[in-house]
């Protein structure tokens, strides 16, 4: 039923869109919420008929706001026609039914249009299960939504409770039972991520994850790099849901691996956060981050807040951080200075950056490469002939600064290499 109740909601044709506001936000702060709401339902293909705010001192356990003020929103939505209310603010699930109730109209929060999203955007089986999980946790208290025929009772059997029990009661259990078969999937999946991920710290090579907001120009920026068109990129919310690890060769011989991660979007959901958790733990096990916003959003400033605030969750905001301004080609000309202004006030070191027309990267490829050499150390060693081995490996995965054969036909080299490699030339360093 849920299914059924999903594939209904993806029909509706027009959303009215409601904001709430504290008495400590702006009004042009809300407006600004509710326009990267549009920006989301329009993403389901869904027609944004209008939208009303209101100011909540005291959230109301029942309709959020106070009914006078409910009923004055639900007259100017069914005005313009609209087939479902979209609120910008998580509602509780009782909050949902009594505006249904009210209304007669579909009721959707952020929460759920961003659970639609990821479940179309999902597509190898770690994100799908990831999504489904989020999914039926947010739809197991709300279960009484998908079922118009509550109050039907199933028989009593031996063993079971003398009045039966109710379909909703059964659908719970039934729910309950997929996100344990689900969970369990999950934790397998995330086993053999766990592997990859230390297989590639083994290697010795320093990973960086790239952070940021969603629809910023991640993957385009790691295409850029990677001097590659493998990885997925599209001009929508939410592109790219599945890590993508490249490799990314600086010059002399250094290289590292950039990871894309998901992107981040106001108010995203916990339960989505901690269901790609395996995913985001790529941006928490990295050597740094490349913490990509923006230049082109006039508030670029919220990106980073926003951003933040999701490492914090994760606990990676201590991190080292590489911050890039992408997109620098879409801000208009005259308006360029200024932002580099504002955004030089706040991060003096940054890099800027087109990912479309390649301004700047090779600044980027600069930075990337003090990140790669900062766990480099320069040695001396002394092979035998018997060695040629190791003068190979030496070659592909260091840094030769000096190189010479001595009369016996060992072979003396001085090498800049990554610290979790040094310890394979142990038994050769010159004393």
């Amino acid at each position: 039923m849920i299914d059924n109740e999903r594939e209904n909601s993806k029909k509706l044709e027009r959303a009215y869109l409601i904001g709430f506001r504290s008495q400590l936000e702006s009004e042009t702060t809300v407006e600004e919420h509710l326009d990267e709401l549009s920006e989301l339902v329009r993403s389901l293909e869904l027609d944004v008929c209008g939208r009303s705010t209101a100011t909540v001192r005291l959230p109301s356990p029942a309709l959020y706001i106070g009914s006078g003020k409910a009923d004055q929103i639900i007259a100017a939505a069914k005005e313009a026609q609209a087939s479902c209310l979209v609120f910008d603010s998580p509602l509780s699930p009782s909050q949902q039914r009594n505006w249904e109730h009210r209304s007669k109209l579909t009721v959707i929060d952020r929460e759920e249009i961003i659970l639609d999203i990821f479940g179309e955007r999902a597509s190898t089986r770690e994100a799908v299960l990831q999504v489904e999980v989020a999914r039926l946790q947010y739809y197991l208290p709300r279960l009484t939504r998908a079922w118009s025929h509550l109050s039907r009772q199933h028989g009593g059997v031996t063993g079971a409770r003398g009045q039966g029990e109710t379909q909703i009661e059964t659908d719970r259990r039934i729910v309950k039972r997929e996100l344990t078969v689900l969970r369990k999937e999950l934790a397998e999946v995330r086993s053999r991520r766990s592997v990859q991920r230390r297989e590639r710290e083994r290697s010795g090579i320093v990973c960086g994850a790239i952070v940021g907001y969603t629809n910023v120009g991640k993957s385009s920026l790691l295409n850029a790099l990677a001097e590659s068109k493998e990885v997925y990129v599209a001009d929508k919310l939410f592109a790219t849901l599945d890590p993508t690890t490249r490799r990314i060769t600086l010059g002399g011989q250094q290289e590292l691996l950039l990871t894309d991660t998901v992107g981040f979007v106001r108010k995203l959901p916990h339960s989505l956060v901690e269901a790609f958790k395996s995913t985001l733990e790529e941006a928490i096990e990295s050597d740094f981050l490349m913490l990509v916003i923006n230049l082109a959003e006039p508030n670029f400033e919220q990106q980073w807040e926003t951003t933040l605030s999701v490492l914090r969750e994760l606990g990676a905001e201590e991190k080292n951080i590489l911050m890039v301004f992408n997109q620098i080609d879409r801000v208009p000309p005259d308006e360029l200075p200024m932002r580099m202004i504002r955004a030089r006030s706040l991060f003096p070191d940054a890099v800027y950056v087109s990912a479309k027309t390649a301004e700047g990267l090779d600044a980027l490829r600069l930075k990337l490469a003090l990140y790669a050499g900062r766990n480099r150390q320069v040695i001396e060693i002394k092979l035998p002939p018997a060695r040629a081995d190791l003068a190979a490996f030496a070659h592909a995965r260091t840094t030769v600064l000096e190189e010479s054969c001595d009369e016996e036909g060992n072979f003396k080299m001085r090498l800049s290499a990554d610290e979790a490699i040094v310890h394979k030339f142990n038994p050769f360093l010159c004393k």
